[in-house]
Formats: C-alpha cells, structure tokens, sequence
C-alpha cells in the first residue's frame, strides 16, 4: 500500500476507504494536500516574488518570447484561445500538473455557456458536445427539524452540467493550432522581473531547473495558491472561503437524473470544529449514470474552524449515506475539490488587488466571482468578450500599467453586494442556534416562492437588480424579523457600512 496512503489510515479512515479503492487515489491525494497548504500559506510570512527587473540574474537566458504569458492551465484556456485565436497573440501557457484538467466540474445554463460561441471560437455544435447532460429543473431546500422546509424549484439555472476536461481539450487544441503558441505542462511559477517595457517570468520543471520567458503581460490564472495574489493582497487575498470536495460516482439508489440539487442542507450546523460548520449539499447528474455530489460549507478565512479539504472529504465520505443512498454497485469515478474563494469589498467598487505593472490576475485569482453558486467559470464565461478585448487594446496602446490592468476585470457591483448575503451562511456558535442558517434561508425560499420566478433565477445566476434585492430584503424582514439581529450579529457596524457602499456602489454603476 502506499506511503501517503498509509499517512491518513487512522486519522481519516473514511477517506482512506475511499481513495484506496482508485487507481490513481494516490495521485489525488497529493493534489489534496497541495491545495491544503493554502492554510498555512495564511498563517506565513508573505513571500516576495515580484521584483524589479534589476535584480534578473545576469546568467539568466530568455528562451521564448511571447505576448502573453499564463501562469495556470485551466480557465487561462478560454482567455487563452480567444486571445491567440481572435486577435493574434503569441500565447504560452504553463500549468504545475497537466494542463486543461481541473480537479473540479461546472454547471452552467445554455445561454450562458453560448458566450463562447459569440467569441466566434467555438460553434454551437462544439458547445453542445460538451453539456454531458441537461436537467428539467433544479431546487433549494434548507433543513427544518419538523420537516417544513420549502423546497423551491427554479428552471435555467446551472441546468447543464459540462464536461470540464472536453472543454478545456477543445480550447487547448485550438491554442496550440495558432503558430507560435506553447503550452507547457509540470512547469512551475518562482517569480517574475518587472522591466518598463516587458517582464520576465521565471519558472521550474519537474527537476528544479529554471527558465525564463518575457512577456509583454502576464496572466496569473494560478487560483486560490497564487503568490502573486498573496503578494498583491499583503498576505490576505481573501476574506471568505468555500471549501469543497465532493465525488463524480454511480451506483446511487434514489438520484434523480432530471432534477438538479443546486443547495440542500439535511441537518443543524455541527458544533464539531471552532466557531462551527454548516455543512451544504449539492447533487447533478452527470453523463450516462454519473452522478456528482458536494459538500462544502461557507467560513471566513482566518476562522478557527478545521477547513482542512482532507478532513471534509473524510466528512464526506462518511456522511454521503445521509443525503444519498448507496446501492449494492455504487463506484467513485474520481474526487472532485478545491476551495472556493470570496472576497467582500470595503468600499463602493472593487478595493481587492488584481492588477501591477504588467500583470493581471483572472479566475480565483482575482477573487471577483461570486461565491454562493456562480464561481469562477461563470464569471469568466459572462465577463471573455471584454475580459480578451480590453486587454488586447491595453497590448496595443501598450499601456499596461498597474491602473490600467485594473480596469480589466471580471468585478460586478451586484455580484460584490450579493457577497455580503455568504456571510449569513457562515454559522458561528457563539451567536447562532444551531439551524440558524436553515431558518434563515428557509426563510429566504419563501419569499422568494411567493414572488415572480424571475427574482430566484437572477438570485441563482447573480444577475438580480438592486431593486429586486430590495424587494427580497424587505419581504424577509417583515416575515422574519430575527434577520435584524442577525445582521447585527453577523455584519456588525463595520459590516453594515460595507454593505451599505457595496449597494450605493450598485446604485451608481452604469452597468446595473
């Protein structure tokens, strides 16, 4: 058996079960704790990997030059191809693993996922062979001890689940077909040297040998463990977090392949752990008689609580009878994981970093997606047509200054204030009962039951209007008063000034 293996035997025996029952179980578990070292990353000093560019060392040779150079290999593929593709540049993309695979699935609507056919890159056919599978409708459901929860049922809304690593395939295959781009997969990001008219960036291979490239811009789409991020954020690139692990299996007794579980909550927080969990469910079917299911829970980044991605799959796996019964031929396929980030503005626009003298940071990176059901891949497929255009005009001007590099970004003023909402969801034992999340939400889908379906679609697909907010806000107050003290509770007088500019932000946005 092996050593890694062997590590987590006693201490996550479910785990353990699980993964030693995968071919490449092993190989998953080292992703795992990379991901994992997020959290001590935290806790350490912020290492410095952006530097000027008189500290290149003088033996350094450049081996390739390029326009754009993308540190991470998975959502950097459909920026990637439409910037090669589309307006000519000479792209290279690097990836610490294999790139165009991802250790997570998406869901997304039709409509939504047909952005990238509007790129003019993909055609609808090449989009529709990716959705493995198209639901008939999708619920929310919160836990009611007595059974009285409402479940609330809502059409196009992450109705499509994509083969990921298909997707991703088709965008690498048409980089790669545009002369001069490269692609270069267990290559590793050390650093970069900032020059006035270009930047360097240092890497590693697999046997610690350094290269260097120069660039006219670099594109960090290395997620929630960007150093650069780290940097640029002074050691604190998120204030809120989503751990997440889950499974793409078969073999499930009572899964039903029309029907997508978009949020479903089957008990009280557990107390377990710090300020305490409220652990989340979600189930889609996948292709043929796949089926994904996750568990996560939200958490503010410097809690005390264990968001160890080992010890919630461990959770998971011993939990996973609760929400889905397992027959007599239930099989993982593969794990599915990572940590969600979040990130809520102190002010009436965007006040995180993701930008610097060329560089820019895109995806988890840049922290700007929202973290209740959209993430990365929606913000990036709703935001390509100007994310590629405005930085393929920022290269010709060739301005690509720390101010003008911000300006290219995926922020959305509804999307920021609807971040403030993720902190109800985060359960803190010392304030809360322990169904308070449930309550609160179940709430929430009442009101939202009773008002026109429009208002749950752009709550789920994070298009709702300040107007329709205030609305949803004001119906819940009256049902449930306790929301008040809850907001005290949760947001505080700081918090509350927050998300008072976030909204005022919103209302003077010329997009909203």
């Amino acid at each position: 058996m092996s050593t890694i293996l062997n590590q987590i035997k006693q201490t996550h025996p479910h785990l353990y079960q699980a993964f030693s029952l995968l071919a490449d179980g092993e190989q998953h578990l080292r992703r795992i704790k990379e991901v994992d070292s997020y959290w001590d990353k935290l806790k350490q000093p912020v290492k410095q990997v952006v530097f000027p560019g008189s500290d290149l060392p003088n033996d350094a040779v450049i081996t390739g030059r390029y326009d754009l150079i993308y540190a991470g290999g998975t959502l950097s593929m459909l920026h990637a191809v439409v910037m090669a593709g589309k307006y000519g540049r000479k792209v290279m993309i690097f990836d610490r693993q294999t790139p165009a695979k991802t250790t997570r699935d998406w869901n997304i609507s039709r409509p939504e996922l047909l952005n990238l056919s509007a790129t003019g890159l993909f055609t609808e056919e090449e989009i529709d062979s990716v959705i493995v599978r198209r639901y008939k409708t999708g619920w929310v459901e919160f836990y009611k001890p007595d059974g009285s929860q409402k479940r609330l049922f809502m059409e196009n809304v992450l109705d499509c689940a994509v083969n990921t690593d298909k997707l991703l395939g088709l965008a690498k295959d048409k980089v790669l077909a545009v002369p001069g781009s490269t692609i270069l997969a267990e290559t590793s990001f050390s650093c970069c040297y900032l020059f006035d008219d270009h930047i360097v960036v240092k890497v590693e291979d697999t046997n610690g040998k350094a290269w260097y490239y120069k660039a006219k811009v670099l594109v960090d789409v290395m997620g929630i463990l960007s150093p650069l991020a780290m940097q640029l954020n002074a050691g604190a690139p998120q204030t809120h977090v989503c751990p997440t692990v889950g499974t793409m299996a078969s073999g499930f007794e009572n899964a039903d392949f029309d029907t997508g579980e978009i949020l479903a909550s089957i008990s009280p927080a557990d107390n377990s752990s710090g300020k305490g969990r409220q652990f989340i469910w979600e189930g889609f079917p996948a292709d043929g008689s796949k089926y994904i299911t996750y568990l996560f829970f939200y958490d503010e980044a410097d809690s005390p609580n264990d968001k160890s991605l080992l010890s919630l799959f461990d959770t998971y796996f011993k939990t996973l009878p609760d929400y889905k019964k397992l027959g007599k031929d239930f099989v993982v396929h593969r794990p599915v994981y990572g940590i969600i980030p979040a990130y809520c503005h102190n002010g009436y626009s965007r006040t995180r970093e993701i930008a610097d003298e060329r560089i820019i940071l895109f995806g988890d990176a840049a922290s700007l997606a929202s973290p209740l059901t959209f993430c990365g891949f929606g913000s990036m497929v709703r935001n390509l047509p100007h994310l590629t255009a405005d930085l393929d005009r920022a290269i010709d001007t060739d301005d690509l200054s720390k101010k003008n590099l911000e300006r290219i970004s995926a922020f959305e003023p509804n999307v920021a204030s609807m971040a403030n909402l993720m902190k109800f969801m985060c359960y803190n034992s010392a304030t809360d009962a322990p169904n308070f999340v449930n309550d609160l939400m179940n709430e929430v889908m009442i009101v939202l039951d009773e008002l026109p379906e429009r208002y749950r679609q752009t709550m789920f697909r994070d298009e709702m209007k300040i107007e329709d907010l205030i609305v949803v806000m004001m119906r819940l107050a009256w049902r449930y008063p306790k929301v008040l003290e809850a907001t005290w509770a949760k947001l505080g007088i700081q918090g509350s000034y927050e998300f008072l500019k976030n909204l005022a932000g919103w209302v003077v946005s010329p997009g909203r």
